[in-house]
């Protein structure tokens, strides 16, 4: 039995149309445990950003709610820090002053100004960007940016850290250094975190759990998959190991074959075919 320490619970959203309300969300329940790395996955438009941004107090659920750690979720807090696919630096502050902006913002009157300087240098060494602390964010490349994100999110010790496809827009390479980062952070500070990822490696190298959704509209949990792999893992021995092998066929056929939400199967069908026709006419 999962226990309660951040439960997403019967949440459903509306949102107002001017043709009604839409539904985005139908019935979403989730209980996760304090460390563990859960990644939400399905196609677009399923409504995984929707969680993330009612988890973080983004969005209020229409129906339902969000409890972290005995207290009702509402409105954004420093207990949840997120991490989205555009890095969102200041461009005028250096990654020292990035972080440290969060760090003020958070432990102000709490720590001394030693304290402060020594944490923001912790947390870039986490993510190996304490060599260019003293660099703006135009001074640096997209992998950079985002562990200089990342630092930030961590320097605020939040109970759970969201990532909305964190390594989203980066190269194969710069992401999977990223991930190698994830998995160190991971196992040295056994953060809580929700993950959103297009990519089913991702999700299976990184997750305790992955949660896979149905297509919207009113998108629901589809199934939940239990990820039973020792960690450290490393992706070079995962990539040959059977059972990562078997997980990550099973996402795949959850994403190619049981996604679907029978609301949206014409239009599915219907764009399929328009596709046909659009390779037919490129012919």
């Amino acid at each position: 039995m999962h226990n309660r320490f951040l439960s997403i619970e019967n949440v459903s959203i509306d949102f107002p149309t001017p043709t009604g309300p839409f539904r985005a969300l139908d019935d979403i329940s989730l209980r996760i445990r304090r460390g563990e790395f859960i990644s939400l996955i399905g196609h677009s438009g399923c409504g995984k950003s929707t969680v993330l941004n009612i988890v973080a107090g983004l969005y209020q659920a229409t129906e339902g709610g969000v409890i972290l750690d005995s207290k009702e979720v509402n409105e954004p807090g420093p207990e949840r820090a997120v991490v989205f696919q555009n890095h969102s630096l200041l461009p005028w502050l250096s990654a020292y002053e990035n972080v440290e902006l969060a760090v003020k913002q958070v432990f102000k009157g709490k720590k001394t100004k030693a304290e402060m300087k020594a944490w923001i240098e912790h947390n870039l060494r986490l993510v190996h960007m304490d060599h260019a602390m003293h660099k703006r964010p135009d001074e640096i490349s997209g992998g950079m940016k985002q562990r200089v994100g990342i630092a930030r999110a961590l320097a605020m010790e939040p109970k759970v850290l969201l990532l909305d496809e964190p390594f989203g827009a980066l190269d194969a390479l710069t992401r999977a250094h990223l991930q190698d980062s994830l998995i160190e952070i991971q196992n040295e500070l056994n953060s809580t975190v929700i993950m959103i990822t297009h990519d089913v490696d991702e999700a299976v190298l990184l997750s305790d759990r992955i949660v896979m959704m149905t297509n919207g509209p009113a998108a629901k949990i589809g199934d939940i998959l239990d990820v039973d792999l020792a960690r450290p893992r490393d992706r070079l021995e995962m990539a040959k190991d059977t059972q990562y092998n078997l997980y990550r066929a099973q996402v795949l056929e959850f994403l190619h074959k049981r996604h679907s939400n029978p609301a949206t199967q014409g239009v599915k069908i219907n764009s399929a075919a328009a596709k046909k026709a659009k390779v037919r006419a490129v012919a």
